[in-house]
């Protein structure tokens, strides 16, 4: 590594984190994979673990990973407050100067994050995609119409607004409010970091099946709620102007 190149990495920093619910099957993996990719980075860093009120051991886990690596953090929710909240809590926890997440369900492969970061010189927002999604055909087409009414609905131009990878600048959380506390998270974050000029590239990422633990996204009370919050939210961004 030359000199340019070491003046380089001091400059960048990364918070990475995981909401995880009932994931104990799934976190000490996942999180032991992160720690070695970001190792390998040489940047500073920090990985949060979010525990969205799990019923199993994963809140146990996590605290005994925290107290082995100053450099890992848990944050607990008391009761399971839904993805959304999960997602704001890590956002909130985050102190560096980019913020990615992904799920605790080591559907990716985390080892894909590091090419990101190169794009935000010039962008604030890279939000991936999946290639050979990994679901069963009905959430496929489910996820396909789901990102295509939110595009129409707030203008915004993405492949995949629900893909659980992405990487931002942590200024912007400083500058929107957030208020979805389930599945919506994801549009609402790209809907008013757009309207506040933040910019966005896309970036296709791999996509593999679960190993382990249940997924909670196709939960009919999941997605009822989704839109529920959809509409409430639209409401709201208009009238913000």
């Amino acid at each position: 590594m030359n000199q340019a190149d070491s003046n380089d990495k001091a400059d960048i920093s990364i918070s990475v984190f995981f909401p995880c619910y009932n994931e104990q099957e799934n976190v000490a993996r996942t999180v032991k994979q992160a720690l070695a990719v970001l190792e390998q980075l040489g940047i500073a860093f920090e990985l949060i673990i979010v525990n969205d009120g799990s019923g199993d051991a994963t809140g146990q886990i996590a605290d005994e990973i925290a107290s082995g690596d100053e450099r890992v953090k848990v944050v607990h929710h008391a009761s399971n407050l839904g993805y959304g909240a999960a997602l704001q809590s890590g956002f909130k926890a985050a102190t560096k100067q980019f913020v990615f997440y992904t799920d605790g369900d080591g559907q990716f492969d985390i080892s894909e994050m590091p090419a990101l970061i190169p794009l935000m010189e010039q962008y604030d927002i890279v939000s991936c995609y999946r290639l050979n999604r990994q679901d069963p055909l009905v959430r496929k087409i489910n996820g396909w119409c789901w990102t295509k009414l939110i595009c129409l609905l707030f203008g915004i131009k993405v492949r995949d607004i629900d893909c659980a990878f992405k990487l931002y600048k942590r200024e912007i959380f400083d500058n929107i409010k957030l208020t979805s506390s389930g599945a919506l998270i994801d549009a609402e974050i790209l809907a008013r970091a757009v309207r506040k000029g933040y910019t966005i590239t896309q970036r296709g990422v791999h996509h593999y099946a679960r190993i382990a633990g249940v997924q909670t996204g196709a939960n009919l009370k999941v997605i009822l709620r989704a839109f529920k919050e959809l509409f409430e939210l639209y409401r709201r961004i208009r009238s913000d102007g």
